[in-house]
Order: C-alpha cells, then sequence, then structure tokens
C-alpha cells in the first residue's frame, strides 16, 4: 500500500461523546434524543460549534436518519451520509474509516460518526426470533433451536476450542478484566458490581460454552465520534489523537450461508489484521491498550490472536486476567469496562475508550498509551478494525 493512498495522519477524532448508558428499556428519552446527546456533547467535548458538522456515517442500519439529525441541529449543509453494510457491531471501526475517508477526499470537513440504540424502544438483538413460518437460510437454523446470536456464536467458540485447547478459563478471564476496569468507571452500568471467579462459574448457562457473564449487556443509550483534518487538530480543545489505520472485509466465503464458511473458528480478522498493521505502520508489539468488542468472550479470544497478540497454544497463558488488567498487565483490554460490563453501545463506545486511553483521561489509564487498537464485530461480516495514535506516532 503506498502511503500517498493511505489513511495515515490524515484525520484526527477531536471529540468524543455519550449520553448516559442504560440498561434496556431504561431510557426515559427516545432514541433520536440520545442520539442528539452523544452528537452534542462529542461537539463539545471537541470545542467546535455543531453547526460545522457536515456529514454523518453509522453502521448496522441505525434507524437515526442523518438528515433528520441536520436539521434537529439546525446544519447550514448536509454533504456526507454513509451506513456500514454488514450486522451487529462489526460495522463500527469501518464507520470510522468511511467518515475519515470522506474528509481526506474532501467530500466532508466534520463528520460524526453516531450509534443510538435504545433496545426497549425497539428491536432486542439478544433475544431469539420466533417466527410463524420460516424461508431462506433461516430454515436451516430454526427447526434446529439455533434463534438467537449467543447460539449462533457459541458453535464458532465450541470448534475454536475443541480444535486448539482454548480453556474456560481464558473466557472467564476475559469476562473478569472487563468488570476490574467497570468498577473504576462511574459511567458503566454495572459500576459497583464486581465479578470474581467463583460468581463466574456459577452463574447460569446460556448456551455452552457461554455462561451469563460471557455475553454482552443490552442497553439504550448513544455514542458519538466528531472526526476534523488533522491539520485542524491542534486548533480544538483536546490533545489530538490520529486515525493511524483501519481496514474492514472478510476472508474467503466468510458470508456462506448456514454456517458454510470453510474457516469456522475465525473472528474474521486474519486478512484484516496483516493489512491494518501495515497501513498503521505499527506491530502488535507497538499496541499499548486494546478494545476488542465482546459479543461473547470467545470472539475476543479469536480477535486477540488474529491481530497477533498471542498464539493459538500460548493463549491459555497469554490471556490470563493479570495480563489483562491495567495499568500492570502487558495485554489491558476493553478498559473502561466494554460491551460486558461498560455499556453494549454496539461497540461505539470501544472506540471513545480508544481515543481517551491516548489522550490519557480513561478511568483506568495505560501509562504512556500511545497506540490503542480497537476490532469491531468479531465472527461477523463484515469485520472492521482500527488503529489510533498520538501525535508521536506520526
Amino acid at each position: 500500500m503506498s502511503r500517498e493512498r493511505s489513511i495515515r495522519g490524515k484525520v484526527a477524532l477531536a471529540g468524543v461523546g455519550e449520553s448516559a448508558y442504560y440498561k434496556r428499556g431504561g431510557a426515559p428519552d427516545a432514541e433520536f434524543k440520545l442520539g442528539l446527546q452523544a452528537i452534542l456533547a462529542a461537539c463539545d467535548d471537541a470545542g467546535i460549534d455543531p453547526r460545522e458538522i457536515d456529514g454523518f456515517a453509522s453502521y448496522s442500519n441505525d434507524s437515526n436518519d442523518p438528515a433528520r439529525f441536520a436539521a434537529a441541529l439546525g446544519l447550514p449543509e448536509l454533504r456526507f451520509a454513509n451506513m456500514v453494510w454488514g450486522g451487529g457491531g462489526g460495522g463500527g471501526s469501518g464507520a470510522i474509516g468511511n467518515a475519515a475517508a470522506a474528509i481526506a477526499a474532501g467530500y466532508a470537513d466534520c463528520v460524526v460518526v453516531y450509534r443510538a440504540l435504545a433496545q426497549g424502544q425497539n428491536y432486542r438483538f439478544g433475544q431469539g426470533n420466533f417466527p410463524s413460518k420460516v424461508a431462506g437460510e433461516s430454515a436451516h437454523w430454526v427447526p434446529y433451536g439455533i434463534m438467537s446470536p449467543a447460539q449462533m456464536f457459541a458453535m464458532r467458540t465450541t470448534r475454536l476450542m475443541h480444535e486448539h485447547g482454548i480453556d474456560r478459563s481464558t473466557l472467564r478471564a476475559v469476562s473478569m478484566a472487563s468488570y476490574h476496569h467497570a468498577q473504576n468507571n462511574p459511567r458503566a452500568v454495572m459500576h459497583g458490581r464486581p465479578l470474581d471467579a467463583a460468581s463466574y462459574d456459577e452463574s447460569r448457562w446460556i448456551v455452552e460454552p457461554f455462561r451469563l457473564f460471557d455475553c454482552c449487556l443490552e442497553n439504550d443509550g448513544a455514542a458519538a465520534v466528531v472526526l476534523v483534518p488533522a491539520e485542524r487538530a491542534h486548533d480544538l480543545q483536546q490533545k489530538p489523537v490520529y486515525l493511524l489505520g483501519t481496514t474492514q472485509g472478510s476472508e474467503y466465503r466468510a458470508g456462506a450461508g448456514v454456517h458454510n464458511n470453510p474457516d469456522y473458528a475465525t473472528s474474521s480478522f486474519k486478512t484484516l489484521a496483516p493489512r491494518l498493521y501495515a497501513m498503521a505502520g505499527v506491530q502488535p508489539s507497538d499496541v499499548d491498550v486494546v478494545q476488542s468488542y465482546e459479543n461473547f468472550t470467545g470472539g475476543v479470544v479469536m480477535s486477540l490472536i488474529e491481530h497477533g497478540f498471542c498464539s493459538y497454544e500460548s493463549a491459555n497463558e497469554a490471556l490470563a486476567f493479570e495480563n489483562l488488567i491495567a495499568p500492570d498487565g502487558g495485554l489491558p483490554i476493553n478498559t473502561s469496562g466494554g460491551n460486558l460490563a461498560e455499556c453494549y453501545m454496539h461497540g461505539l463506545e470501544l472506540i471513545v475508550e480508544a481515543v481517551r486511553q491516548v489522550r490519557g483521561s480513561s478511568p483506568n489509564p495505560v501509562t504512556d498509551a500511545e497506540v490503542s487498537l480497537v476490532s469491531s464485530g468479531p465472527m461477523v461480516s463484515n469485520a472492521t478494525n482500527l488503529i489510533v495514535g498520538a501525535e508521536s506516532t506520526l
């Protein structure tokens, strides 16, 4: 990849914002209003007038129309609106990449990536689907009882554990690290609700190999990130954080129907990770902190392996609890609590935390963090990822 065609260092993540986070069904405001709250908070964080926004990007079929946001915010002009294809939270980093591409190409000057989600008001992602009749691809699943994301992804994780000897204690370590970090984050839904090994082991089965604490939360809320051209970053009020690289896609036949993709126990990052590192100009050893999307803990393990932070053979040792926590672990992950313990905002809160780590404003700061990696939506197609860095990395 030529440096001239790379997005590296050309765009800054200038502001991050969130609404309050609520348990599913707990939001007092409409989903659209939550989105506005997050966008206004991100603009305030960046120190820009919301009327400077001229573009929006989102993912996972967010139901909040950019044109409606533009009207509500009083924007003089809407120049860019974009949505990443694909299900679940896989598009979070991709939406950042699309927004950055629009800025680098001159389509827009100030783009907001947003995700608003009120599962108490709209569709509940974690619930099984019980249709009166089935057709197409679901006809191969539903008669056998596969109706929820947990059931679908449990099979992939079971294959991972069987083929590579991944232990249940490794899944537990991932969960406990998220809950550990949430205890220092007052915004986290699970703040004040610590998790120990005994409580994890005694929690109810959802679907083997997932117990309750292997599964993400279901929440109402919104998050937003403001992107601007890199040359403008120093004029704003926060420490500049730059996009070093981002990729999206999937491996050969990842989207084959009825679970027929030939590489089954994968988070879909095997082809993306090398491209990401090449674009960003870093190696796994240069990454200071990781925000790894946890729909389920098994996907985190796959993602960390496929991004080169450990091997299949070393995973049980490398992904021990003590190694996954800030500030002293060698591979701190999900330092705000992540989807498991902060909030399930479809993974956009992970990007917010990646920015805060580089700024030094995380609730669980990693000392002198300069490079932060985000992997979005493991085990889906398309998957996406990104790396952000401090000015010293340019």
